[in-house]
């Protein structure tokens, strides 16, 4: 929805539809259930005649204004935004969002980087005072053969707190988009790519956390990936030297692509269906809360 704001669904609940904010837990607690508070409701009053109203803020719903931009897309405006204001002023209010939004006081948050961001956040969002614009998210397809069903998932980011990110397939690749955004990586944009072609083979449990071991195996797969792309661009120029060579699909889900596991052929096959994972050396979890196996 913005660069800082959540999945926002929409509900019908007798005379009103209902626009809900959906919130990630609070931090590190991934496998909480997501948290939720209403944004707007339209008060479907008589045939043709509605009544839109701001429900930010803690005095109540107040007046608002809806508006549709195009196709999949509207926007809200609050019109009394005197409502979102508290008699104790930024302060109050600031720390009213922490706790809201975090689930601590500024005291329990000692590291000085993430007391910035999280100033950050709050004047990036508090300026907007419930004037926002929503696009619709469509959630990816699934097929049976994916390494794992697509769709919306919540993670840590540091410093930054969970996140929404949503996990799609395109033939040899998988991606990872924001949907929550930071700073770092906005909303909508691509936070990480899998090579679906290229699945690594751990060593055993000893070397695993060994960080120049694992640094090895990934730098010889990304040498094969290169040597690969050469190889395909020389039979390409043979083939036809008046063409410019492609690159190989990017996974962009154009049309005619392999599916996910159909990409990554034999190789997929010969892989155990689940290879034990340890954290290397100098790497640390929060709340040891990580998995100890995994497929690739």
């Amino acid at each position: 929805i913005s660069c800082t704001f959540s999945p926002t669904p929409l509900q019908v609940d007798g005379l009103f539809i209902i626009g809900w904010m959906y919130l990630p837990p609070h931090d590190p607690h991934v496998d909480d259930p997501m948290r939720f508070k209403p944004l707007f409701r339209i008060h479907l009053m008589e045939r043709k005649s509605a009544t839109v109203e701001c429900m930010y803020g803690h005095k109540g719903p107040h007046n608002g204004h809806i508006q549709i931009v195009k196709k999949d897309e509207f926007s809200t405006k609050c019109n009394q935004t005197d409502h979102h204001r508290m008699s104790g002023g930024r302060q109050e209010e600031f720390r009213t969002w922490l706790r809201e939004e975090w689930g601590r006081t500024l005291e329990d948050i000692f590291h000085e980087h993430m007391q910035e961001l999280i100033l950050m956040k709050f004047i990036y969002t508090s300026q907007y005072d419930n004037c926002l614009t929503y696009r619709r998210i469509y959630l990816p397809p699934s097929s049976p053969d994916d390494l794992i069903k697509p769709g919306l998932f919540k993670g840590t980011y540091g410093s930054h707190g969970l996140e929404i990110v949503m996990l799609s397939f395109h033939g040899k690749k998988a991606k990872g988009t924001k949907i929550t955004g930071d700073p770092n990586i906005p909303a909508g944009q691509q936070t990480v790519e899998i090579d679906l072609a290229h699945p690594l083979q751990l060593p055993d449990i000893e070397n695993l956390h060994d960080f120049s071991e694992l640094s090895r195996i990934v730098l010889e797969v990304q040498e094969q990936v290169r040597r690969e792309e050469q190889e395909q661009e020389h039979r390409q120029e043979e083939e036809d030297p008046s063409q410019p060579a492609e690159k190989p699909l990017g996974g962009e889900g154009a049309e005619g692509e392999d599916t996910a596991a159909g990409a990554e052929g034999s190789t997929q096959d010969k892989a155990p269906a689940s290879q034990p994972f340890v954290l290397p050396m100098g790497v640390i979890s929060r709340n040891e809360d990580y998995p100890r196996t995994c497929r690739i």
